[in-house]
């Protein structure tokens, strides 16, 4: 696995996916750029990481998850946090462009459509922090990609 050029020092992920295989993947891959990387298993687990470790520079985020799913998740973000305090979302789909449309456009910064490969993962993954990075700008929606 190439290393990637995005340094992720000093910088916190949480990845919410019930499917134990991608949440492992992603770790490593993100523990390799230096990302500092917390897991969980569904919205409801990831809700009380946020409640209890603080604030993360990015939420990847799996749509379809038993207990409280990916839609949930960002319902229940939205009426805890003010627009400008929500953090930044990426999610993960293979309901296709239909489940993304469900989303509202402020709520998420980019979308990635399962099977995804590591290389388009780790350009959406950059694009969204260089995003969250400049200052004042506006989140511009979401757009999906698929795997390529």
């Amino acid at each position: 696995m190439p290393v990637h050029k995005i340094d992720g020092t000093g910088r916190r992920i949480l990845v919410i996916d019930d499917d134990l295989a991608i949440r492992v993947l992603l770790q490593a891959v993100l523990r390799r750029m230096k990302f500092d990387v917390a897991l969980a298993e569904d919205g409801a687990a990831g809700l009380d990481k946020l409640q209890h470790d603080g604030a993360f520079d990015l939420i990847l985020l799996d749509l379809m998850m038993p207990r409280l799913n990916g839609y949930e998740f960002i319902e229940q973000i939205g009426q805890k946090y003010a627009p400008d305090d929500r953090p930044h979302i990426i999610v993960f789909t293979a309901a296709g462009k239909r489940g993304v449309d469900k989303i509202p456009p402020s709520a998420v910064c980019n979308s990635i459509l399962k099977p995804f490969d590591l290389d388009t993962f780790i350009e959406i993954i950059s694009e969204c922090l260089n995003r969250l990075h400049q200052t004042g700008e506006q989140r511009s929606g979401v757009s999906t990609r698929a795997a390529e």
